[in-house]
């Protein structure tokens, strides 16, 4: 009889083992657009494609790959973003210890010496030595899935840890790129204002050398003046900005910035030509997508969890070893064992505790889809923005070009009508103020044409794909 109760009880586990309370779970339901608003019709046929590795050599820039290249190994929140992962791995390692038997050891030696005058003990004093060693075993019976469902919440979680660790990984390498390109637009400047420096001295030293001779007046040398000074002001404060930028890169790439340094440069980088492919490829393409969609499965495993609690929580023990106060005690005369207790617990009544953690665990599920919904629409935005961004850049970009032109032209004309004295140095003055607004401007616009790109990179997911 025994033996069929154990192949029933057996059996019984293995038909409910499979029960699951958690519902059916489905991917949140989201309409993506058939193509991006602002993709066409602005690009090329020759368009560059998305790297299946690191976008960021697209834009050819050596300096920025090394930079890149250091972020994996030297950043700090890279590190700490990894670190929450482990933890995470860990945690679904202790929920799935709970599908396994725990099994105990124990081992005890005692001595006593009883009393001659105890109860029943006839006068006689006894001393023995209790020698005992044994095992047990603890277990419960999955019978609705709670100890599963939570292995798969925090599987799930895990994944998501692991997708936030592509994300911090990716909005870095977006970051240090916009920081290099940002460097790269002020090397631009502080080599435009030192050749501004340079030519604004010349007029300057032309206009004192014409009011020594009584051509020039007073007020012109002061308006030389000024224009050089602010020129070299700018030039100052232009430094400025980029020693920060530079400081910042070597935070993001793990080094102090008083060890760290780039040379100024004007690498003249182009921004590539982005096929930002369809919107539908998005979902698979970025990770911060990714792991708001696993933590919509982690919430529905958790339902199952909390719906669990409704029913019995059923454990099955047992323990043996051996038992003895003779001295060979490893035999089968000092056996023991018991198998038992198989406890059935199960709560009758709560006051609504577990019905309201079931409506919590729901809420929960609905908060997340929500999440799930709204960082997919955050994705289609950031990509609009950034395809508007570049398509009116380069519009952008060709009025700026042709306004510093013309303002260079009309520099150089004013420098020449002063010199033949058909002009006051009003004139010039105007004229190189405008002049050095329209280059300004130019490398301003030039500048966000690639950090532009940077960001579409990062908008599209850059390398990222969830299913590899």
């Amino acid at each position: 009889m025994a033996s069929k109760a154990g192949w029933l009880l057996t059996a019984t586990a293995a038909l409910l083992g499979g029960c699951s309370l958690a519902p059916d779970y489905q991917r949140p339901a989201m309409t993506a657009p058939v193509a991006f608003k602002e993709s066409a019709p602005w690009q090329v046929a020759a368009a560059t494609p998305a790297p299946s590795g690191k976008w960021w050599q697209a834009f050819g820039d050596p300096a920025l790959d090394a930079l890149e290249a250091r972020i994996d190994a030297g950043n700090f929140d890279l590190a700490a973003a990894s670190a929450r992962y482990e933890q995470a791995r860990s945690l679904v390692r202790q929920a799935r210890a709970d599908l396994f038997p725990q099994i105990g050891v124990a081992a005890s030696g005692e001595r006593d010496r009883l009393s001659a005058n105890r109860p029943l003990g006839k006068g006689i004093a006894s001393t023995q030595t209790d020698k005992v060693v044994g095992g047990s075993l603890a277990y419960e019976l999955d019978l609705f899935g709670r100890v599963r469902n939570s292995v798969a919440a925090g599987r799930a979680n895990a994944h998501a840890a692991a997708f936030d660790v592509e994300g911090v990984r990716l909005g870095l390498q977006s970051q240090l790129a916009a920081t290099y390109f940002d460097l790269r637009g002020l090397d631009a400047r502080i080599l435009l204002l030192r050749q501004t420096v340079d030519s604004f001295q010349r007029a300057f030293d032309l206009t004192d050398t014409r009011h020594s001779g009584g051509i020039a007046s007073g007020i012109d040398v002061s308006r030389a003046q000024a224009q050089l000074s602010s020129a070299r002001a700018e030039l100052s404060s232009v430094e400025i900005d980029r020693a920060k930028d530079e400081h910042a890169i070597a935070v993001l790439v793990g080094e102090a910035p008083a060890t760290f340094s780039i040379a100024v440069a004007d690498p003249q980088t182009r921004p590539p030509v982005i096929q930002p492919g369809l919107p539908s490829t998005l979902l698979e393409r970025r990770p911060d997508i990714a792991a708001a969609e696993r933590r919509v499965a982690a919430a529905n495993a958790q339902i199952g969890v909390a719906r669990a609690a409704f029913f019995p929580n059923v454990t099955l023990g047992a323990q043996g070893g051996f038992e003895s106060i003779g001295g060979d005690w490893l035999n089968a005369a000092s056996s023991f064992w018991a198998l038992g207790p198989l406890q059935a617990a199960l709560t009758v009544f709560d006051g609504g505790r577990r019905a309201a953690q079931v409506r919590q665990t729901r809420a929960q599920f609905d908060e997340a889809a929500a999440n799930y919904r709204q960082t997919v629409l955050d994705a289609f935005r950031e990509v609009e923005d950034d395809l508007a961004t570049q398509r009116l850049l380069v519009a952008g970009e060709a009025d700026q070009a042709a306004a510093a032109k013309a303002a260079e032209t009309t520099r150089d004309l004013a420098l020449i009508r002063y010199r033949d004295g058909a002009a006051d140095y009003l004139e010039v003055v105007t004229a190189q103020t405008a002049a050095l607004d329209a280059e300004r401007a130019l490398l301003q616009v030039r500048t966000r044409q690639l950090q532009a790109a940077g960001d579409t990179f990062r908008a599209l997911g850059g390398d990222f794909r969830a299913g590899k």
